[in-house]
């Protein structure tokens, strides 16, 4: 039998029953269906790999002071500086870096920053979540108004006013991101945990005198993986977008720490001088990252929710 023959269950000679299809099965199905997701799994998997080896594909260290050089700042792409034979391919900055090296390095702090807050405010979000909807009654009730007090708020203001508080610093940022993210996770464990709290399962779990904190991560916790997944991919996009978005209005990541925003904030001065490069490459780079995840956050729904097939 080959990996193309239908899984069944041979109940007797004249019958046989297919069996339900493996989740990994139908992500594998769904994606070579979509050239769209299978694009944009592969764009994003491109700028994750070239982004983990930017110190040894990137052309120079664009925070290394010994490597840079004034005299080559604002060269147009494709211009080799005067001094040497060195040609920029993506032009330089302000301050003499080389545009590519900056985008590579810069895309390890905004997927890092993307990737980290998205855990934490995952593992915050699951654990009120579950609680909420375990407990239920008063503890629901406090738990579920903190969510919709913090839904109710515009995230980018949240954490605008967080990091006016808290100065610049990518732990700063990283927590400003958390607090922000923590109530989308929240209310998804808490819709789908409710659900799994009314089912024979859970009620024998309870009716055995297992432990509240078993039930919840042993019994429900599984079975609400799914919109988990969905909505960490898409938050993560969101935290990129909220970083950049800090970090252009200079109060994210410190200059020693630059990410695609804090590029594209550097170069914004250029644009009205025809020096467009500056901002433009990071602009770019970000678009095609966020889309990229959106992308792929937008298909894991549908495949990881099979009524949602058209």
């Amino acid at each position: 039998m080959n990996d193309t023959t239908p899984r069944v269950a041979i109940v007797n000679d004249a019958t046989a029953i297919p069996l339900p299809e493996a989740p990994w099965r139908r992500l594998v199905r769904q994606y070579l269906k979509s050239r769209i997701a299978a694009i944009a799994l592969l764009t994003l998997a491109l700028l994750v790999v070239v982004a983990l080896a930017a110190p040894v594909i990137a052309p120079q260290d664009p925070y290394d002071l010994a490597s840079v050089s004034i005299l080559d700042a604002e060269i147009p792409p494709g211009i080799a500086s005067a001094g040497s034979d060195t040609s920029y391919l993506l032009g330089t900055d302000g301050a003499g870096r080389d545009m590519l090296s900056a985008i590579l390095y810069g895309l390890r702090i905004s997927i890092g920053i993307g990737v980290a807050s998205a855990i934490f405010a995952l593992l915050l979000g699951t654990c009120v979540g579950l609680v909420a909807a375990h407990f239920g009654g008063k503890i629901d009730a406090i738990i579920m108004r903190l969510v919709d007090l913090q839904l109710s708020l515009p995230a980018i203001l949240v954490a605008l006013v967080l990091l006016a508080a808290l100065g610049q610093g990518v732990d700063k940022t990283l927590f400003a991101l958390v607090i922000v993210q923590w109530a989308y996770f929240a209310r998804n464990v808490r819709g789908a945990a409710l659900v799994e709290r009314q089912k024979e399962y859970v009620e024998a779990a309870i009716g055995q005198g297992l432990p509240s904190s078993r039930i919840m991560f042993r019994h429900i916790l599984p079975n609400c993986i799914a919109p988990l997944v969905v909505t960490a991919t898409l938050q993560m996009g969101h935290a990129i977008t909220l970083e950049a978005t800090m970090s252009f209005l200079g109060i994210g990541l410190p200059q020693t720490k630059p990410s695609l925003g804090l590029l594209i904030s550097n170069g914004f001065e250029y644009m009205f001088s025809n020096k467009y490069w500056i901002s433009m490459f990071p602009g770019v780079a970000l678009v095609i990252l966020v889309i990229s995840i959106n992308l792929i956050g937008d298909h894991l729904r549908t495949v990881l929710n099979p009524k949602l097939e058209s």
